[in-house]
């Protein structure tokens, strides 16, 4: 199980969370709604350990994590899809590069990410192309291949649908829940979309205040 466990983020004298207690199961699609700017994100990249939290802690199948970013053991185990992929990569990067990071990083074998490609879209021709010479749609898919590459445990999708047309929401949802049900990883839905978390995630959706306070299930 994936945790938070009364986590607090403070930026100076801005608290964003305030203990905090969430916790998505293994196999388990948890959405959480809320209003642009009331710590979502925030929450999300202290779950995939890339942001240390002020106060509280974070499980990892029952593990606490004392380190974060590239040090943080736990890291490989969750995956994260950010809401604008142009900001999520490095410009000079090819999608072949994009996908292929978190391989090389660990130094796992990167046949897979041609597999990933073709599973979600993207053809041979668009390897060698920057994000620059792609569409948002195109960029995001590589996003999420890279995301999958390294067979996460948890997979966070932080808005990952906002800036996309219907047809590719509807494409990455689908291969998402696909590597849900054949690995039986927990995904964390977050959006301000609360229909399409209501056809995601069952109903098993979130509200979340905009004020810091611990997330409540919907009524």
């Amino acid at each position: 199980m994936l945790e938070a466990n009364g986590v607090t983020v403070s930026f100076g004298r801005h608290r964003v969370l305030d203990a905090v207690m969430l916790s998505v199961a293994p196999g388990e699609v948890l959405g959480l709604a809320g209003p642009s700017g009331c710590g979502k994100s925030t929450l999300a990249r202290v779950l995939a350990l890339l942001l240390r939290p002020s106060a509280g802690t974070v499980t990892v199948d029952g593990q606490a994590a004392t380190r974060w970013r590239h040090r943080a053991p736990q890291r490989t185990s969750i995956g994260l899809i950010f809401q604008q992929p142009r900001l999520a990569v490095d410009p000079l990067f090819t999608l072949h590069d994009v996908i292929t990071e978190p391989l090389r990083a660990n130094r796992r074998p990167l046949e897979r990410a041609r597999v990933l490609a073709e599973e979600l879209g993207l053809t041979a021709e668009l390897f060698g192309r920057r994000p620059h010479e792609v569409s948002d749609g195109q960029l995001q898919r590589a996003c999420v291949a890279r995301a999958l590459a390294l067979e996460p445990r948890y997979l966070i999708c932080d808005e990952m649908t906002t800036m996309l047309d219907a047809s590719t929401q509807a494409h990455l949802v689908a291969r998402i829940e696909a590597y849900r049900e054949r690995t039986g990883a927990g995904v964390l839905a977050i959006s301000h979309d609360t229909e399409l978390l209501d056809r995601w995630a069952r109903g098993n959706v979130r509200t979340w205040s905009p004020h810091p306070q611990p997330a409540r299930r919907a009524g």
